[in-house]
């Protein structure tokens, strides 16, 4: 099963903060809100998700989290977009390398309080978790937490794609036809999932240059917590996070204008004033 919710360094985030996020999705009005955390990899997306959780169940409520990253195809789906489309989407992680109908289910029965299994992706596997093994929400929710690295997320422009952004790029899809792909569903399939979310919060870094070294952290925590289990080496590591460069730095330029919240972080995770 998945590791425990990944600690930044500051060991959680402030109270205050997390009672403004539970206070402002119960806000939306809607029959089981959907909170969004939005932020890059190694952020505290799950660490923040947890702790609004915690305190919705402190105030008699019932909470779940799920995130983008549940909803990986299996291994044998990336394969076979592997062979049909671009090498490249055999690694999970960009758009195109989700499972849309089965978020959209699972979000469709929750907003409608029925009883759903919740997905889970085992990374260190890198295979979605048998659904015998999916933790059960057998009564209706009163908060969903939604947390993603890209949620909210729009896509580049055309004319942006035609340089190559890291070595990845250059190496391994010089004429662009992988990175157009993943832009084409970001554009055309994701928008209807962050139409699901009633209030997207972003916690924004300083930059994507902290983006490997975090990364790298929550890697070496994944391993602490399954040290029977494999893991990627810091220059694997390294070569993952090019995958996600391209829309990553397309969240960073785009969601501070579109997210109800933004939460800047300095390289430490420490949270700076709320904007």
């Amino acid at each position: 099963m998945p590791a425990t919710a990944y600690m930044p360094r500051n060991k959680g985030f402030p109270g205050a903060l997390v009672a403004q996020a539970l206070d402002e999705a119960l806000a939306a009005g809607t029959g089981v809100p959907v909170l969004a955390i939005s932020g890059l990899q190694g952020s505290g997306k799950s660490t923040l998700a947890a702790q609004v959780v915690a305190l919705a169940g402190q105030r008699g409520l019932r909470a779940a989290t799920l995130s983008i990253d549940d909803f990986y195809l299996t291994r044998a789906q990336r394969q076979r977009l592997a062979r049909q489309v671009h090498p490249l989407l055999l690694t999970r992680g960009p758009p195109g390398t989700h499972d849309l109908p089965l978020a959209h289910a699972t979000l469709a029965a929750i907003a409608a309080r029925q009883p759903v299994a919740l997905p889970r992706f085992d990374k260190l596997a890198d295979e979605r978790v048998a659904p015998a093994d999916w933790p059960r929400v057998d009564a209706a929710l009163d908060l969903l937490v939604f947390e993603g690295w890209f949620l909210g997320t729009p896509a580049q422009a055309e004319d942006a794609l035609e340089p190559p952004l890291n070595a990845l790029e250059r190496d391994a899809d010089a004429d662009g036809r992988w990175r157009r792909w993943c832009n084409q569903a970001l554009a055309e399939d994701y928008p209807a999932l962050w139409q699901r979310c009633d209030r997207l919060w972003f916690l924004q870094p300083p930059d994507f240059a902290v983006v490997p070294r975090w990364r790298w952290q929550q890697e070496q925590h994944l391993q602490a917590a399954q040290p029977e289990r494999s893991s990627m080496s810091r220059a694997q590591l390294e070569r993952f996070v090019q995958y996600y460069e391209r829309v990553s730095r397309q969240a960073l330029r785009t969601l501070p204008a579109l997210a109800d919240r933004v939460i800047a972080l300095d390289d430490q995770r420490q949270v700076r004033p709320l904007s």
